[in-house]
């Protein structure tokens, strides 16, 4: 019983120690990387105690048996059985409803239904297609297309508004990935796949975020990235007005000057400030 008493102390300790030690998380950059940085907290929260319970039993196992010259079968037991049988049905229905919980919202996940329902009227909608081996962007409701680069010409989004992204391709199986803000969704030939999320302003910055393909899609993958730039809501009406008066919301000249930029795989590599962020 002594024994018991000392395992289970020191789990507690340890599982104090750690949450009295760990960092504060950082402010989510946008909706998307808060929910799935709260169920990721719950997970931890949950696997943690768990965890060190398991690590304390094995460790008193193993110091009260050191001495034991020969290992000799335990009896049944079925109420231990059917107790741990229980507890882990009760964990598994934990983490797939918190999982669920996360992965249901439009932030996250959006079918066309729910994106149709969760999209405000002020929303700005972008559209990401994914080409071999770059990005087109559309903004459907300024005629604006357009083949996204990182150099001069990022995806332009504005923060504190409700963004509505849409993603598709026109030839293989592409992704959507922005690790910094927590977005990804992948782009699959005839099929169309949303994320409903507000971007914060917090994100706002000179230099603009790393878009790369997740899905592995021939020779020019690696090459295949492009800038997603968030700026403030007024930035973001003149960058709109300036495309529009200039001509370039046609998508013509651009669109085709950056075709063949990137198709020859000559999209340049990201700094290393964009890669860190």
């Amino acid at each position: 019983m002594r024994g018991k008493r000392y395992a289970l102390f020191f789990s507690a300790l340890a599982a104090f120690l750690v949450a009295g030690v760990s960092p504060a998380a950082a402010e989510p950059l946008s909706n998307t990387a808060r929910y799935i940085d709260n169920v990721s907290n719950l997970l931890l929260a949950a696997a943690l105690p768990i965890t060190l319970l398991v690590e304390g039993i094995l460790a008193y196992v193993v110091w009260k048996f050191r001495k034991t010259e020969e290992a000799k079968p335990t009896k049944e037991n079925r109420r231990l059985e059917i107790t741990w049988t229980v507890a882990t049905a009760v964990v598994l229905l934990f983490v797939g409803v918190a999982a669920y919980g996360a992965m249901a919202q439009p932030s996250v996940t959006a079918t066309q239904t729910t994106y149709q329902n969760a999209v405000d009227d002020g929303a700005v909608q972008v559209d990401i297609i994914g080409v071999q081996w770059y990005w087109k962007a559309e903004y459907p409701e300024h005629n604006i297309s357009y083949t996204a680069n990182m150099q001069d010409k990022p995806i332009v989004v504005p923060a504190e508004r409700q963004l509505a992204i849409m993603t598709t391709a026109t030839d293989v199986i592409h992704a959507v990935h922005i690790p910094a803000l927590k977005l990804k969704k992948d782009s699959i030939p005839g099929q169309k796949n949303y994320i409903v999320t507000t971007i914060n302003s917090e994100a706002i910055r000179d230099d603009p975020y790393v878009l790369y393909c997740a899905e592995f899609c021939g020779a020019g993958h690696s090459n295949m990235l492009a800038g997603f730039k968030v700026v403030s809501q007024q930035e973001y009406q003149n960058w709109v007005e300036q495309q529009t008066s200039s001509g370039s919301g046609s998508g013509a000249s651009s669109g085709s000057s950056g075709t063949a930029n990137n198709s020859s795989a000559s999209v340049a590599a990201p700094s290393a400030g964009q890669l860190a962020a």
